[in-house]
């Protein structure tokens, strides 16, 4: 039977497009982290403050990755601020790759991280005179599992909305003014409400014109958040079934609260993801950890 403790844990804050992440390199796997633990370290008041938490650790250490541990070397633990895991998480997966390759575990250029939605590959450039930050991350296809005729009410309006599948899933609506959304204090109802067993992020979506749209987001297990980069891809995409043809343009400007994401459609139907992606702060917390024994199996 293992016995938790309490020890000092290096952190890293970081964001894409304002979308905000504590990162917590546990190479060796020996961090546990309970939901209670999770929504104290991202408290915006309480804590450091964050829209989630990202354990970076070795795939050969975490039993979840030790399957991709041949095409992967380092594995995504994505926590929402509710403590709830989470798959896949574009913004999160982008400060992830630009942590690794500051802090010199990875080198610059394509790095390859396992998510618990499959592998995901990573570019982060170079630092030079001309590099501003921004990181991409090839998303893969979306798919439209169903089921058909959801909707969403939130501040007195109802849509009906498209399920869209970016490794997480996601319920976009088109809508005349962003501010229809409301304040999205709480959590929009989407039905049926067997639809998402797991919880839903909805997108509220307005074209600006040609290859451009913007958007606000309310993240399952976190609440509005400032961009979310699956969320962007899964507007894309609903965007071009809403067009019914393939577009003519296959780039994608999508503005959100916190900035400007780009998404690059390719000839299957792949996306990939750029934006800006920067490490903000260094410091140290009191975190869980495991006994010793755990460690060697975990290695394994």
């Amino acid at each position: 039977m293992t016995r938790p403790s309490r020890t000092v844990s290096h952190f890293a804050k970081g964001h894409g497009a304002e979308n905000d992440f504590i990162v917590l390199p546990d190479p060796h796997g020996r961090l546990t982290l309970p939901p209670a633990e999770v929504t104290r370290l991202c408290d915006r008041r309480a804590g450091i403050g964050a829209d989630g938490i990202l354990r970076a650790v070795r795939c050969t250490a975490e039993p979840e990755a030790s399957a991709m541990a041949g095409e992967a070397q380092w594995f995504m633990d994505y926590r929402n601020a509710d403590g709830s895991k989470g798959a896949m998480c574009g913004n999160g997966l982008r400060v992830m790759a630009r942590y690794l390759v500051d802090t010199g575990l990875c080198p610059p250029g394509t790095l390859t991280v396992a998510t618990r939605a499959g592998t995901r590959q990573a570019h982060v450039p170079r630092r030079s005179p001309d590099f501003e930050g921004d990181v991409s991350v090839r998303m893969g296809r979306p798919r439209l599992p169903g089921p058909d005729r959801i909707t969403v009410t939130v501040a007195g309006r109802r849509w009906s909305a498209l399920h869209v599948d970016m490794g997480n899933p996601h319920a976009v609506v088109f809508v005349d003014d962003l501010a229809h959304a409301g304040d999205l204090a709480t959590a929009p109802t989407v039905e049926p409400a067997d639809a998402y067993p797991q919880g839903v992020t909805v997108e509220f979506v307005i074209p600006r014109g040609p290859g451009h749209l913007a958007l606000r987001v309310y993240e399952r297990g976190v609440g509005e958040t400032r961009a979310c980069g699956t969320g962007a891809c899964a507007a894309v995409a609903a965007a071009v079934l809403r067009h019914g043809t393939r577009p003519a343009t296959a780039s994608y400007t999508v503005d959100v609260p916190g900035g400007r994401l780009r998404i690059e459609l390719s000839a299957d139907g792949s996306m990939d993801l750029t934006g800006p992606a920067e490490i903000v702060a260094h410091g140290t917390t009191a975190l869980t950890s495991v006994a010793a024994s755990r460690h060697a199996v975990a290695g394994r």
